[in-house]
């Protein structure tokens, strides 16, 4: 059974830093990649940050220029480098590993740890 444990989350005043970490074990299959989303009380679960496997990272506009994803193969672990945050960005934050099985690929999840930003 694939485990994801998340570190990291806090409180913090606007315009401060906050570094979350995921560290993913039991991995017998291929990682495509892993990456984080995020879920403010009354929206949807978006995504933040990914990378993959080789490297190649993708993030959602709102974060550009202030959040840094980063990947360590040899640990599985992925980490958010969270700078000048904002009230905004106020939400759990999940960890996400996707796996390749063949031609398909899975997604799993962690519990979420919590990123509040204060005014």
């Amino acid at each position: 059974q694939v485990q994801l444990v998340e570190s990291g989350g806090g409180l913090v005043q606007a315009g401060g830093s906050l570094r979350l970490s995921c560290v993913a074990s039991r991995i017998i299959f291929r990682i495509n990649s892993m990456g984080w989303y995020r879920q403010a009380p009354g929206n949807q679960r978006e995504l933040v940050a990914t990378i993959t496997s080789g490297g190649t990272t993708n993030y959602t506009d709102s974060v550009k220029g202030r959040f840094t994803i980063s990947g360590d193969n040899a640990k599985n672990t992925v980490y958010l480098q969270m700078n000048s945050l904002k009230v905004e960005d106020t939400a759990v934050y999940y960890c996400n590993l996707k796996l390749d099985f063949g031609l398909v690929s899975r997604d799993y999840w962690g519990q979420g740890t919590q990123v509040t930003v204060s005014s």
